[in-house]
């Protein structure tokens, strides 16, 4: 597997009955198909993972599996609590035909959650699992940071192969780089931080941005890997302010918002989500607005490719 480049971290569609949209989830995946994106992340935070049944999670895996296109490497969100749990779910993800699996740290037992638990949590989940193992660490949706000494000693593991680091801290990302052998893989899940990160040596990013504007996510990427550090640092300034108050502030609501903008099925999230304002509507509709000639441009010159 080539765990870098670009990988948007999907949403989970739903109709306005609350029904997983699974139609509307092989749609987006179709048009995401016609880029160069290197692969798709199923049921991560972005897809609204808390908020899904196990049955809603294995249907979410199978239409995603089924709609991507050849050579996209597919990464399934299977993280739960209970470390028996998470191997069931990282089983199941390796035979619907999945690539890899995303674990996040356990968290809501938080005091007892030590180095020490986290450590073997991940040991006994990769030791278990048919495909590699990613750690996902998240502190602002878990509370439970993951520090650069533990993701080495992970690092050790043959079956775990890298590390999508949510946290925004470049510097972090930049430890665990340069205290982690060469063929393990860390991965960013902050927009913001994109090009800073790839700075200091991150394989790629696995973007929420990347939903709803995932040519610009492209550009720098690709622009980085050109050398061409100017034009990177350019497209980076360019999403600045939609990575953050799309993505940051309004949440998954507002990633959906910003997808029904740029064209594909973004829809409504579940409770206990609250429909956008209009004040943050018109506020995202101006935002993409800006964004979306650029973005159409850099669609045109990729299709084209």
């Amino acid at each position: 597997m080539k765990l870098q480049g670009v990988f948007p971290a999907l949403t989970t569609p739903f109709a306005p009955d609350g029904a997983v949209a699974l139609g509307k989830l092989r749609e987006n995946i179709s048009r995401y198909n016609r880029l160069k994106l290197a692969g798709y992340l199923s049921v991560g935070s972005t897809g609204e993972s808390v908020l899904l049944t196990y049955e809603e999670v294995q249907q979410v895996w199978q239409a995603t599996r089924e709609a991507a296109a050849p050579g996209k490497i597919l990464i399934a969100g299977t993280g739960v609590d209970g470390t028996a749990q998470t191997i069931a779910r990282t089983r199941r993800a390796a035979e619907i035909g999945f690539d890899a699996a995303l674990v996040k740290t356990p968290y809501y037992f938080k005091p007892q959650m030590t180095a020490a638990v986290l450590e073997e949590h991940f040991r006994r989940v990769a030791d278990a699992s048919p495909i590699p193992i990613l750690i996902y660490a998240v502190p602002q949706y878990t509370g439970i940071p993951v520090n650069a000494d533990l993701v080495a000693r992970l690092a050790g593991h043959p079956n775990i192969v890298g590390i999508k680091e949510s946290s925004g801290n470049v510097q972090l990302a930049s430890e665990i780089v340069h205290t982690t052998h060469t063929e393990f893989r860390v991965l960013v899940g902050s927009g913001s931080a994109f090009f800073p990160s790839l700075a200091v040596g991150v394989a790629g990013g696995i973007l929420a941005l990347a939903c709803f504007l995932p040519e610009l996510c492209l550009e720098i990427y690709d622009a980085f890997q050109a050398g061409d550090f100017a034009r990177a640092g350019d497209v980076q300034r360019t999403v600045l302010a939609a990575s953050r108050k799309i993505v940051s502030e309004a949440g998954i609501p507002g990633v959906k918002f910003a997808m029904d903008c740029a064209g594909y099925y973004g829809g409504p999230a579940r409770l206990p989500f609250l429909p956008l304002s209009e004040a943050q509507r018109h506020s995202i509709e101006r935002l993409m607005a800006d964004l979306i000639p650029a973005h159409s441009t850099a669609q045109a010159i990729r299709r084209a490719d």
